[in-house]
């Protein structure tokens, strides 16, 4: 199910209040009631934030508060296109009573004020539009405030991740039997793991095992720590899983019981470590730590104190998701896990689906089989998920419905993918939220450039909260990068310039961006487009063939959504020699779609039949 991200609309709700607070509309000259009016808005804008967290963790089993959101999503976005139109306006009016140069003249006041007789007539006007306006954006935040007391939210004082987000814990078994294609990575891994001549100025090596969620970090470093040479090699193994809940006194005793069983109700750091070290010294040990994810550097180098007395060769590997992880706390080179290939997928699957490692028995269900390890792109925890959904089910139909099914539509008690992902999502900063969403305007497969993604994040105001000395280009790297080292995009193995995300990460963005974002794929000529829907702020269109021109063809469908931010026609890479002409379907674009902030007519030539 679709979710309205408490997060992504908790920032947009800053966003406004920031705006609300700032002195752009005093310098701009707004009437005394339409100030009295926005201060209202704010103080609304306020008590509406302090309840999002409740309602984000409520619109899973409460359809109304799920309702309730994306009528507060939709009226966020209109209270900023107010805010902006003001803005707007004010600008329009400063430039025109500035003095001109005789070079701007011609340019900027031509630009401007072309379409207006003069500025007293516009400012009426105007003003006249925004008395209606305001008025009825203060009816519907209103209501929306009355239906939160009606629907029973309160403001969250347990924290974000308080009763969801967890990670199940993991052990160190493993059933080798069932895990096909990482023999490469676990020698490679090997290699240096054995080896008794590393050390380092900064303690234990630390080896780290990065990739993205359900890729298989954990069954690698289960399949190394039982490895017999591993088990001969150590003097001490310990296993322990330390996931999104870091609490340094649990850590430090979940590794000394691994090392040395024992009960003990005491909660003591101190004697802990004290006991850990006894236990370590002299001795050449390998830990293993599961699913890191706390980037706080003085927490990792406190719960590493005890490790120093460890005789030469001792090891510390761990997996995590998030490459900035990695780079705190490993001193070797990073070991990045990657997608399995479809031949090894096909085993995992027939093993879980079926019991076998082919479909020799069953030959019936072949063609589809395939095709659902093929959805999976290499990704095992998928494949393992769906051949399990499948355990014992020989009826073709029942296959078929797995295949045509998006994964996030299958029950989430028996698909482990959802959960594994979206953590991944939940562990994101607010504003990095909004960017990975708006990433689903991206078809599956498509290869995009660091500024192309960032021109866009800057174009729809995503990068504007933070208030730092930075350029928006180097607030827009930052982000960029941030997510690329969390594995929400991969680099091309072809262009190391060009970006993508997987299959199952794209369809995560289109979980979180909900029905805010839309992507049309494969639209040719005399294609009939259904009605759009009015509160679609972002759209994207692919062509069905060469002809770049076609992603306009229906346009005049889209006459609804006339608060579309974003229209974004996409030509694939192979058609990018090819020019198209799009004639006067850009004017139309433009005279109906006033709230635009990106239109992008990349290898099109414009032409107008006026």
């Amino acid at each position: 199910m679709s979710v309205i991200g408490e997060a992504v609309l908790s920032v947009t709700i800053e966003m406004l209040i920031e705006k609300l607070v700032s002195d752009v509309l005093l310098r701009f000259g707004c009437q005394e009631p339409i100030l009295a009016d926005l201060k209202k808005w704010e103080k609304m804008l306020m008590k509406i934030r302090a309840v999002l967290d409740d309602a984000d963790e409520k619109q899973m089993t409460n359809r109304l508060v799920k309702i309730w959101l994306g009528e507060l999503q939709n009226l966020a976005y209109d209270v900023e296109d107010i805010l902006d139109e003001f803005a707007t306006e004010g600008l329009r009016r400063k430039l025109l009573l500035e003095p001109q140069t005789q070079a701007t003249k011609s340019k900027v006041r031509k630009l401007i004020s072309s379409h207006f007789t003069s500025l007293n007539s516009r400012s009426f006007k105007f003003n006249s539009e925004m008395v209606a306006q305001i008025k009825q954006i203060s009816t519907r935040l209103q209501n929306i405030a009355t239906e939160k007391d009606q629907l029973g939210l309160e403001k969250n004082l347990g924290g974000r991740f308080n009763t969801v987000k967890q990670t199940p814990p993991t052990t160190s078994l493993v059933n080798e039997a069932k895990v096909y294609g990482r023999e490469e990575d676990k020698e490679a891994i090997l290699k240096t793991l054995l080896r008794d001549d590393l050390s380092t100025d900064d303690g234990v090596p630390v080896i780290s095992i990065v990739g993205m969620g359900g890729i298989g970090k954990t069954t690698l470093a289960q399949l190394i720590y039982n490895d017999v040479k591993v088990e001969n090699h150590f003097d001490i193994n310990a296993w322990v899983h330390v996931s999104d809940d870091f609490d340094i006194t649990k850590t430090t005793k979940s590794i000394l019981r691994s090392i040395a069983p024992g009960n003990s109700d005491d909660n003591d750091l101190n004697m802990f470590q004290i006991e850990l070290k006894q236990q370590l010294l002299k001795r050449k040990f390998l830990l293993v730590s599961d699913d890191i994810w706390n980037e706080n550097y003085g927490d990792w180098n406190a719960l590493c104190s005890p490790f120093e007395v460890g005789a030469l060769g001792s090891k510390i590997l761990v997996t995590t998701r998030n490459q900035s992880v990695s780079s705190i706390m490993s001193t070797l080179p990073t070991y990045t896990l990657r997608e399995l290939s479809h031949d090894d997928c096909l085993c995992i699957f027939t093993q879980h689906s079926l019991g076998t490692r082919d479909f020799s028995m069953h030959q019936h269900l072949k063609e589809v089989g395939e095709k659902i390890v093929k959805k999976c792109k290499g990704l095992p925890l998928a494949v393992k998920t769906l051949g399990g959904l499948l355990r014992g089910k020989y009826d073709v139909n029942n296959w078929e419905y797995v295949l045509n099914s998006k994964i996030w539509d299958l029950p989430e008690g028996t698909c482990n993918v959802i959960p594994a992902l979206r953590i991944s999502y939940h562990y994101l900063p607010s504003h990095l939220k909004r960017c990975f969403a708006y990433c689903s305007i991206f078809p599956k497969g498509y290869e995009f450039q660091e500024k192309e993604i960032t021109l866009l994040w800057m174009a729809e105001g995503f990068l504007q909260h933070e208030i730092t000395e930075m350029q928006l280009e180097d607030v827009g790297h930052k982000a960029f990068f941030e997510l690329l080292s969390r594995s929400f995009f991969q680099q091309s193995s072809i262009n190391s310039s060009l970006f993508f995300m997987h299959d199952l990460i794209n369809d995560l963005a289109q979980w979180a961006a909900g029905k805010i974002c839309l992507r049309l794929e494969n639209i040719g000529e005399g294609d009939k487009i259904e009605r759009i829907s009015e509160n679609l702020r972002h759209l994207s269109c692919t062509a069905s063939s060469s002809c770049a021109a076609s992603s306009f063809y229906g346009f005049k469908s889209f006459e609804a959504s006339r608060y579309l931010r974003t229209f974004l026609p996409l030509i694939p890479r192979s058609y990018m020699a090819l020019k198209s002409s799009v004639g006067c379907n850009v004017c139309y674009i433009l005279s109906k779609l006033s709230r635009l902030r990106v239109l992008s007519l990349r290898n099109h030539c414009i032409s107008c039949c006026r």
